[in-house]
This record gives C-alpha cells, sequence and structure tokens, in this order.
C-alpha cells in the first residue's frame, strides 16, 4: 500500500495558475488511480460545485479545500483549509480583497519585469491570461511564460536556465516565479495577505481544518519558526508534498506526528505552470498502518 490513491491538493483554473477545469482535474484523478480528492485553489472555493458533481460520478470521495495566502511575522505563508463550508461569504471576501490587490500588482510587476531589461507590453500580458478566471492578475508564471515564448529573448542569459536542460528547466514557470517574483526577490510585489491568526479563525469557524502547506518551502532556513506558527491553531502540516526532498517529508512528517497533527499529502499539480508535477506526485513516506490513518482522517472531512 502507498498514498497515491489520494491527493489533497490540486488547483484548477480557478487559480491564477491553474489549467485545468474541476471536471477535467476529477478525470485525470480517475486516470491516476485516486480515490479521495481536493481541490485547493488559491483563495477562491469557485471550483467546488463542478469538482462534487464530477467526483460523484466518478465514484471519487471529494474533499472541499481552499490554499490561502496569509503573513506571519513578515513572512508569506499558505494555509489549506480542508473540509470548509466553501458557500460561506467569507471565502468570496477573501478572494475579492486578494483580486483587487493583485489587479494593481500586476502593473508594478510588469515594471519591475521591464527595469530586468525585458520590453514586454500590457497586451502581451492581456493575451496570457485571456483565458484565465483572474483576467486582469498576471503572476510570476505568466510572465515566465510570455518571456520564454518571446522571439525576441530566445538565447536570453537570464531565461537560459529556465530552458529544456537548463538548471531551472523542470518546471520553468514556476521556478521563474519563485526565483524573480516571490518575496526577497527582484520583482516581488507586496500583497497584503490577511494574518496567519485570522485565517486559521476563518477556516475554523466554516467547519474546516487548517493546514500548513509545503512548509519545507515557506519555512526553508527558517524552520525555527515552526513552532511559532503552529500556536494559532494549525491543525496538520502538508509532510508530504512535490516540493519536499524525502528527508524534508521525513522531518515534517516526525513533527507533525511528534504533535499529534494532520498529515497532509498534495502534489500541488497545477498543469503546465509546473509540468514536471504529476497528480498523486506528492512522495507519500507513510506506512500502512499510518496511510490507513491518514485515510480515516481525511473521511472526516467530506462534508455528509
Amino acid at each position: 500500500m502507498n498514498g497515491d490513491f489520494m491527493d489533497m491538493h490540486l488547483h484548477s483554473c480557478y487559480s491564477d495558475d491553474g489549467e485545468y477545469s474541476p471536471a477535467e482535474l476529477v478525470e485525470k484523478c480517475a486516470e491516476s488511480g485516486i480515490k479521495i480528492m481536493a481541490i485547493a485553489d488559491h483563495n477562491c472555493v469557485k471550483a467546488h460545485e463542478e469538482g462534487e458533481r464530477a467526483a460523484a460520478r466518478a465514484g471519487i470521495q471529494y474533499v472541499p479545500a481552499v490554499e490561502i495566502d496569509c503573513t506571519f511575522g513578515g513572512v508569506n505563508l499558505h494555509v489549506l483549509g480542508y473540509g470548509i463550508d466553501w458557500r460561506s461569504e467569507d471565502f468570496n471576501a477573501i478572494e475579492k480583497n486578494v483580486e483587487e490587490q493583485s489587479r494593481e500588482a500586476s502593473h508594478k510587476m510588469l515594471l519591475a519585469t521591464r527595469e530586468l531589461g525585458f520590453e514586454i507590453t500590457e497586451e502581451d500580458m492581456e493575451r496570457a491570461a485571456k483565458n484565465s478566471y483572474w483576467k486582469d492578475c498576471w503572476t510570476g508564471e505568466m510572465f515566465g511564460e510570455v518571456l520564454l515564448h518571446h522571439p525576441d529573448y530566445e538565447r536570453h542569459p537570464l531565461l537560459l536556465p529556465y530552458r529544456e536542460n537548463g538548471v531551472r528547466g523542470d518546471n520553468p514557470y514556476v521556478n521563474f516565479y519563485w526565483d524573480y517574483y516571490s518575496q526577497g526577490k527582484p520583482c516581488y510585489v507586496e500583497i497584503r495577505y490577511p494574518r496567519l491568526e485570522s485565517t486559521v479563525d476563518i477556516i475554523h469557524r466554516n467547519g474546516g481544518f487548517a493546514v500548513l502547506a509545503h512548509p519545507g518551502v515557506n519555512l526553508r532556513g527558517r524552520e525555527e519558526l515552526l513552532e511559532q506558527v503552529l500556536k494559532p491553531g494549525i491543525d496538520g502540516l502538508e509532510a508530504f508534498s512535490s516540493y519536499h526532498s524525502k528527508d524534508e517529508a521525513a522531518y515534517y512528517f516526525n513533527e507533525a506526528k511528534s504533535r499529534g497533527l494532520f498529515v497532509s499529502c498534495g502534489s500541488d499539480y497545477h498543469g503546465k505552470t509546473k509540468p514536471a508535477i504529476r497528480v498523486g506526485g506528492h512522495g507519500c513516506l507513510a506506512s500502512d498502518d499510518e496511510i490507513r490513518e491518514l485515510y480515516h482522517r481525511y473521511s472526516s472531512c467530506i462534508p455528509i
């Protein structure tokens, strides 16, 4: 037995960097043998009506989820909410807040990208976002996609690491985001996300479990913050993630077990922005008994 029968971190087209519709994600899960799944879009819950219907037809247990951007002590974090009442107005308010800020931040990111020496236009970015639910919000991944397909920059030295066989070419768009648009990088533009404490409170009052997403990414080099991050009421850790090395997965799995916390397994599948990531590709290292326990904990998130 292994953990490949579940994937609790998938992104649909309702994420600003997701590719597939909720029904298409369900189809991919069915093809991969997934029996229990969660679509956890960034700051948005619009996928769940379609996702729930498609999963029921496919015989897959479906957990409504969301991935909320928040901050703690000046550090940007992602928190997953599982088993939430996704019809709550609280989640519409989160989406509206992020969308309004992202629209303004997108144009500042364009100016910062130009300062790197790339003469791309608003029209370039609008074309890249034309099929997105978040049409007026441009992400670092979109900037990477536009630049890597721009004929004028085919041999640009800054982009060479992200091309095929380059050192950052496995997931070129998201790697470009991490290297240039994430917190502390040259093209980063601050968005005022809610505090971790209020995010956990929103998840809890809407019946959900609050799980810290891919801590090996957001706490890398700051692992000492984990104790403080858990204090606002975090219920679990996403120990098994496509972003984590085996050592990181084992570390966070043991941290969760020692504290009696929920453990999550998620690929963080997006489609084209992360082509090296597959559905179910979270590298679960749990034993058979631990996997059975995970399954029962996930099942408790499924609305009756």
